[in-house]
């Protein structure tokens, strides 16, 4: 008996083990994971989109190929470049007010990398976000019209992680749309002809900004073609103006430096330095000299003694022409040209500061700079990120043009909206009439926010149903550049997200998502937390504002699409703002104030609480705007406000000595 019962537990151990190692076995082999919602890019937008789906109690996987969360955000833009503050909603906002906690402020939009990388992790840490690092896209399988798995290999080489993904829902917030691509949706890369959607900014471009001087002389040898050309120089001939053609607006790093020298790693000779990459900068100092290096470098300041330097100018920090490639290029050939950037961009600040033709007091300036050491600890002191404009652009359910831009068609659906000026940076340098000339860099503005189409974050039915795209969404070259913004990005990754979990609880595709109650979601749930948001009313908002007396509507400038301004002195004029209070309790208060020439220099703001009336003097001198921004949030102190509209904000006339500005007044939740 005995004998038998310890054949028996035996028998059952040995079953037990097996069937453990068949288990272990299949975990290994397969290695795969599942998920409700996938998002393929630890960029701003990613971050932002895995966040919402996992506050929404969805199991979300965020996977970044590299080792850092955030994309250009935490990469180096920290001059944010916002257009119009009024576009900016959500966790967008929310991102810049956490900046602003940091540096003690309301909201800040100039900030050094890593503290937007530490903001990042709050988001991933709040939410218990599972981030896969180091995992790049594979392959990726479909059933029907729909992404059923994606495969994953080791981005440094090694073993994948988890080497399959299962997911109900993908969003692709890469910055180049590789699972996009992979998936078999349409896209197209470089510049459509301004023919194909009836627009006049797009294709070949021959402007005015960022241009070389007439006379650069474009030969090795001056005057002599049969030298060759400098080096940057296509020898390709012009394109007729407004041609499309697959060219690539340039790249370039978003340089932070140090100016403390006690945190500060002198700028080196870099690997594969070649001076005669910069001779086109000898040439237009010599024919155009500046008195700084803001004369080459677009230098914004950043705290702590650290910059956001950026291109300027016709040469400068762009590598004009040499990214082609990158879009549609294997991850081993995209290795090469960032590196290539990386090497023309450390070896021209090394050019500026250590060649004896450069100029003397250009050299000194230079060698005051240096890399920082508390920035890019795990990289050298180099931002992993370059800064990749433009990649494949979706051709998506709906396209947007420069005549959403310029709100000459609005759409009804948007989900999320865009202000900056149609941009774009130059895509090549060619030779023109025996001189050097850059092409393609186009700036226009002058237009207020405009929304952004549901549909263009979304492939056709036809091609993907599980499928979002808000970061190489479907937008022509020109309207992409007025898109392509990083807070812009993060909006949009909250709407794909907001949208992905109504589709997976509605069992519907991307494309039957109900846009009205999207819309309706992303309005009362701003912070996709459930927790009490802003109020805010802009003089826009006509049935919460009252206006007595001669107020002008000016266009440009204002928070939003307008503001209202008192050219003189009136004592009877005044512009009523009525909140509308869902959740009463404290409240700060602010006052939105733009720059705005011969401003009065005092200002009467009354607050009416539901209880008692209070008049807040605004002095315009004692604000400072930072950064590219209209103006600035002003504190008119705490309130307990009660719920309802019986509270008020009363800019009023009186006393002026110059312009009273009423735009917009904001009150934000104190515990």
């Amino acid at each position: 008996m005995n004998v038998l019962k310890m054949k028996f537990i035996a028998n059952f151990c040995w079953i037990i083990a097996c069937t453990s190692l068949m288990f272990s076995c299949k975990q290994s082999t397969d290695n795969i994971k599942e998920v409700d919602v996938c998002i393929y890019g630890g960029t701003s937008a990613g971050v932002i989109a895995a966040y919402t789906a996992k506050m929404q109690n969805k199991s979300v996987l965020l996977i970044e190929p590299g080792k850092r969360l955030g994309g250009l955000t935490s990469g180096g833009l920290g001059y944010t470049d916002i257009g119009n503050k009024f576009a900016i909603s959500g966790l967008s906002l929310d991102f810049y007010r956490r900046v602003g906690k940091h540096y003690g402020k309301l909201e800040q939009w100039i900030f050094e990398p890593s503290v937007a990388l530490a903001v990042y992790q709050q988001y991933v840490d709040e939410a218990g976000i599972d981030v896969l690092y180091e995992h790049r896209l594979a392959g990726v399988e479909k059933d029907g019209a729909k992404i059923s798995v994606i495969q994953l290999e080791q981005s440094a080489g090694n073993e994948a992680t988890v080497g399959k993904v299962k997911a109900k829902m993908f969003i692709d917030c890469s910055y180049e749309g590789d699972l996009m691509a992979k998936a078999g949706v349409s896209y197209t890369v470089g510049r459509e002809a301004n023919a194909q959607y009836d627009e006049t900014y797009n294709g070949v471009q021959m402007r005015e900004k960022h241009q070389f001087p007439d006379s650069i002389d474009p030969y090795k040898t001056p005057g002599d073609p049969s030298s060759g050309l400098v080096w940057g120089i296509s020898d390709e001939p012009l394109a007729e103006q407004g041609s499309g053609d697959k060219k690539v607006q340039s790249y370039n790093f978003r340089l932070c430096l140090s100016d403390d020298p006690a945190n500060m790693i002198p700028i080196t000779r870099p690997e594969h330095y070649d001076s005669t990459k910069y001779e086109l900068l000898l040439r237009v100092l010599a024919k155009r000299p500046v008195g700084n290096l803001w004369g080459f470098l677009k230098f914004d300041l950043m705290p702590n003694h650290k910059t956001d330097i950026n291109n300027n100018g016709p040469f400068s920090t762009d590598m004009i022409g040499m990214n082609y490639d990158y879009p549609e290029a294997s991850y081993a050939k995209r290795a090469e040209i960032q590196k290539a950037h990386e090497d023309y961009t450390k070896g021209l600040l090394y050019f500026i500061g250590h060649d004896p033709r450069m100029p003397e007091h250009l050299r000194e300036e230079m060698l005051k700079w240096g890399y920082p050491k508390d920035e890019y600890t795990g990289n050298g002191n180099w931002s992993p990120q370059m800064y990749v404009r433009e990649c494949r652009r979706m051709v998506g359910a709906y396209v947007m043009t420069q005549a959403n831009c310029e709100s000459k068609e609005v759409v009804k659906d948007g989900i999320g909206m865009a202000a900056y000026t149609m941009d774009s940076h130059n895509c090549q340098r060619v030779v023109v009439n025996g001189m050097v000339k850059n092409e393609g860099d186009v700036q226009i503005g002058g237009f207020g926010p405009y929304p952004i189409s549901y549909r263009s974050i979304i492939p056709k039915k036809t091609e993907c149903e599980n499928l979002f795209v808000p970061v190489c969404l479907s937008a022509t070259h020109i309207a992409y550049g007025s898109i392509r913004m990083e807070p812009v990005f993060m909006v949009l990754g909250q709407s794909a997200a907001t949208a992905a979990v109504m589709a997976i609880d509605k069992n519907v595709a991307v494309q039957d998502v109900d846009v009205t109650s999207l819309q309706q979601q992303l309005k009362s749930n701003p912070l996709a937390s459930g927790k009490t948001s802003d109020v805010l009313v802009d003089n826009d908002n006509k049935d919460a504002v009252t206006v007595k007396g001669d107020w002008q509507l000016v266009n440009r400038g204002a928070y939003g699409p307008s503001m209202l301004v008192l050219e003189k002195n009136d004592a009877t004029a005044s512009v009523k703002f009525t909140p509308q209070v869902q959740t009463a309790g404290k409240y700060e208060l602010y006052t939105y104030l733009p720059k705005v020439k011969d401003i009065s220099t005092k200002n009467h703001i009354q607050v009416f609480d539901g209880q008692k009336t209070t008049e807040v003097p605004l002095i315009p001198a004692d604000v400072k705007v930072e950064g590219q921004t209209s103006g600035e949030w002003v504190s008119l102190g705490t309130y307990e406000f009660s719920k309802g509209s019986e509270a008020y904000i009363e800019v009023m006339g009186k006393d002026a000595d110059g312009k009273v500005v009423a735009d917009a007044i904001l009150l934000v939740p104190r515990s």
